[in-house]
């Protein structure tokens, strides 16, 4: 059955099939193909695109910028908007439908998003909530088909860290989705809320995906990627001290890389990453609790088997294809 995107908005992938989602993938591996052949594109030609944020970005405004204008729509950066301050977000998001063909959202309240999708009357895109990452765990998807030599029904995803932050729920999602046996190791206080482990393993159970958690890092044995992400997400830096001694037994270390028994298995980080001191946060943590290498170290995310780079870039791709299939001509 033909997949028809035009016209929705990605908020979350819960509301995709997993059909729709393996769309998205292997239209964003033609447009990075096409990209790479030095082919120009037009499939977003006239369209107007604009990005709101109230959270920091490198790769995400980035990668929407750059998206949009392979594809020859106009963008404008938007971060000191009424929004939310003198102006409602219902107001806000019609007057910004009435300007615009897409408006992409990243900031801190799923709510926000919604709302904006409610009144906008054009798509709209999570670029980031606390809740969600759609357009990042399609990027992972994507390296991990690039890197890994099977089909992704059968990927063994280990996520490892704080499985409760917006990753943490998203990178389950698409392997419920997709088939994917998807195991987060975590301390138990950082587990994802039951009622959406309980909604993705009812999920699992029509497409064949294994859904699992583990406090034990020996779970990684047999991984083809291992996962991992910052300790504290933005919004949360007061809890540094606590998260600290929660998650360094979790450090993705190369003992721990070696543990999956699968010399092809790769590193993915959906970045910034604290591998070194070469950041001002870096070192403020280092100096105040001793701790130099934070979520993994620096042996691995430098190593052959970290494809980071590739997944940053993957990005770039990902997302044009959302803006194509979603608002393109």
């Amino acid at each position: 059955m033909p997949v028809n995107l035009k016209g929705r908005s990605l908020l979350t992938l819960k509301d995709f099939t997993p059909d729709e989602i393996r769309y998205l993938l292997n239209l964003a591996a033609d447009l990075k193909a096409k990209k790479r052949a030095g082919i120009p594109g037009d499939l977003l030609a006239g369209k107007n695109i604009v990005l709101l944020f109230e959270k920091t970005s490198t790769r995400t405004r980035c990668a929407f910028e750059v998206a949009a204008l392979d594809e020859g729509a106009h963008v404008t950066f938007l971060s000191n908007s009424q929004m939310g301050k003198k102006e409602s977000l219902e107001d806000t998001a019609k007057v910004l439908g009435r300007f615009y063909d897409g408006i992409e959202f990243r900031g801190f309240k799923q709510e926000t998003v919604e709302l904006l999708a409610k009144h906008a009357g054009v798509p709209v895109w999570n670029g980031l909530t606390d809740l969600y990452h759609p357009t990042q765990v399609l990027a992972d998807c994507l390296t991990i088909m690039e890197n890994i030599a099977k089909p992704l029904n059968k990927v063994k995803l280990v996520y490892v860290g704080d499985a409760r932050n917006n990753m943490g729920n998203s990178l389950m999602i698409i392997s419920a989705k997709l088939g994917m046996h998807f195991v987060g190791i975590a301390p138990k206080a950082l587990f994802p809320e039951e009622h959406l482990v309980e909604e993705m393993r009812e999920l699992a159970k029509t497409t064949g995906a294994k859904i699992e958690f583990s406090e034990d890092i020996a779970a990684v044995d047999g991984a083809d990627a291992i996962y991992t992400d910052v300790w504290v997400s933005m919004g949360e830096e007061t809890q540094f001290e606590e998260r600290i001694k929660l998650l360094t037994p979790y450090r993705v270390t190369m003992d721990m890389m070696n543990m999956t028994h699968n010399p092809d298995c790769i590193f993915l980080h959906c970045l910034p990453s604290f591998h070194d001191l070469e950041t001002s946060v870096g070192r403020e943590i280092y100096e105040k609790y001793g701790v130099a290498e934070q979520e993994v170290t620096d042996e691995v995310f430098r190593a052959p088997c970290s494809k980071v780079f590739d997944e940053a870039e993957n990005r770039m791709h990902t997302i044009k294809a959302v803006m194509v299939a979603t608002a393109g001509r």
